[in-house]
């Protein structure tokens, strides 16, 4: 059994793909709140386990691990079955390209901290707030449309599950919680709606945290 701790909250998305690749592994892990809508994550006991202040972070005895992306290389290097991550190297990239333009392009646009400088700094009002996020989720969401088109089956990448999946799930919850239009996306929309029906990704949904509001 591992002895895994998971830095989070229930609703952010890039604790959400951690979430899903250690139900999809089978891994087990304890889970420590920091409710981000009052900074909990900024408080220097937290700052001293990840240094920007940001969840998700995973530490596994002496070892802290943050940043999504870092998260997910690790846990599959660690536990390498059932694979996220296609043996083919051409194969391999084409996924973490997908993966890549969800949490390099469209997840820090519409990141917690950017929408309240948008807020507090520049003065935009809700309306604002949500054409904003519907813009740069849905010029990310159009390109990955496409590559799934190309390369998916039941699942992003072919049939079985992968990093892709990892986040396109979260994403896509995500865009429905801040109302942006998904019927120009019906290959997401089927990706998503076949990954949400395994328990793996059932288990990591938001409201099945312990953290989640009532």
């Amino acid at each position: 059994m591992s002895d895994l701790t998971l830095h989070g909250y229930w609703r952010s998305s890039a604790s959400y793909r951690v979430r899903i690749a250690l139900a999809l592994k089978g891994v087990d892990y304890a889970q420590v709140t920091h409710d981000l809508r009052s900074g909990a994550q900024r408080a220097p006991d937290y700052r001293a386990i990840a240094p920007q202040g940001l969840v998700p972070a995973l530490v596994d005895g002496d070892s802290v691990l943050t940043q999504s992306g870092a998260i997910l290389e690790w846990i599959e290097a660690r536990w390498p079955q059932p694979p996220l991550l296609p043996a083919d190297p051409d194969e391999a990239a084409i996924v973490r390209a997908m993966a890549g333009i969800i949490a390099c392009d469209i997840h820090p646009l519409g990141n917690l901290r950017v929408l309240q400088a948008l807020r507090q700094d520049f003065g935009a009002d809700e309306d604002q707030v949500r054409a904003w996020i519907a813009r740069w989720t849905g010029e990310g969401l159009a390109a990955l449309e496409t590559l799934v088109a190309r390369h998916g089956g039941t699942h992003a990448f072919g049939d079985a599950p992968s990093f892709a999946d990892c986040h396109i799930v979260p994403q896509l919850y995500n865009a429905r919680r801040f109302g942006v239009d998904l019927t120009p996306f019906p290959r997401l929309c089927a990706v998503d709606a076949a990954a949400c029906a395994l328990p793996a990704f059932a288990a990591a949904h938001p409201d099945r945290q312990p953290d989640a509001d009532a």
